[in-house]
């Protein structure tokens, strides 16, 4: 079973709503690696990730997840990966002791020495009700819940979202040591672009459902840059070198996507490093080309 190069294959996968469509959206999550999966709220991410797990239905495309055909091979696929969402999947009255019995039943491979290491280690109490715990405690739960049944590959949908700083540090170190193993893989949908600076290996961009851009996350802010010049100077660069412009009261900012070319070819401009998020925002107005 785990004699894949990727851990999650997308193609062409398509899913339409009232008023919506994930459009075509192709992309691989290499095994071994974290994947950040970006856009605005309303984008398709959630979308794709019920597709992933086969919560939805989906119009078109295929998707392979550990190697295996998520369809066909549903059954197995899940007792090798973890979700976790923004809001707890348990009843409230529920204690972390109720929710180990329970996922010894459900897991092959479910550890209860591994869930109260966890248990331990984050200060969550096994015995109090879950609807008691904060919204910290209960994310912590989630993820050690995630993480006690050797869990292959780990989707996580906006988990970090609402989370205090303190907080989503600590869940962030936990990925890390989950990634030690080689074999282990995260997909991270998240529009916190701060986070996945720091631990994410690659990213995904996807807009009104449709994909904007993927790759290697170095490789990506690399070739990005921002010039910051003025309006005289933005009329000579070439509307091709451009993702878009946003005008101010005193020139322009315009994002290119190449840029080693385009330092070479506009070489009296300045040229901006530029992040994760600025560059999601570019994309995002791409269509208008121009904007405030």
């Amino acid at each position: 079973m785990y004699n894949y190069e990727n851990a999650i294959e997308i193609r062409d996968l398509t899913v339409k709503y009232d008023g919506f469509t994930l459009d075509n959206v192709s992309f691989d999550v290499a095994k071994g690696t974290i994947m950040g999966f970006i856009g605005q709220n309303g984008a398709g991410k959630t979308t794709t990730i019920k597709a992933l797990l086969n919560i939805i239905n989906r119009d078109g495309g295929t998707i392979k997840m550990l190697g295996l055909d998520n369809l066909k091979d549903e059954v197995e696929i899940k007792q090798h990966i973890s979700a976790v969402f923004d809001e707890l999947p348990f009843q409230e009255e529920l204690n972390a002791k109720n929710i180990n019995t329970m996922m010894k039943n459900i897991y092959t491979e479910w550890s209860t020495d591994t869930f109260n290491d966890y248990l331990d280690k984050l200060a969550l109490p096994s015995k109090k009700k879950i609807g008691a715990f904060s919204k910290g405690m209960k994310m912590k739960l989630q993820i050690a819940v995630a993480l006690s049944h050797n869990a292959k590959l780990l989707i996580m949908d906006e988990a970090t979202t609402g989370l205090d700083p303190v907080v989503r540090n600590e869940c962030l170190d936990m990925f890390r040591e989950y990634l030690q193993d080689e074999n282990n893989t995260i997909l991270m949908s998240s529009h916190i672009t701060s986070d996945l600076e720091k631990i994410a290996d690659s990213v995904t961009f996807i807009d009104k459902g449709q994909l904007l851009l993927t790759g290697y996350k170095d490789n990506i802010l690399e070739t990005h840059g921002i010039i910051k010049c003025k309006k005289d100077d933005y009329k000579s660069i070439d509307t091709a070198d451009i993702v878009s412009t946003r005008l101010t009261d005193f020139g322009a900012e315009v994002m290119v996507s190449d840029k080693t070319a385009c330092k070479d070819k506009y070489s009296g401009l300045v040229f901006d490093d530029t992040t994760l998020e600025e560059i999601m925002l570019y994309y995002v107005n791409a269509k208008k080309k121009e904007w405030r």
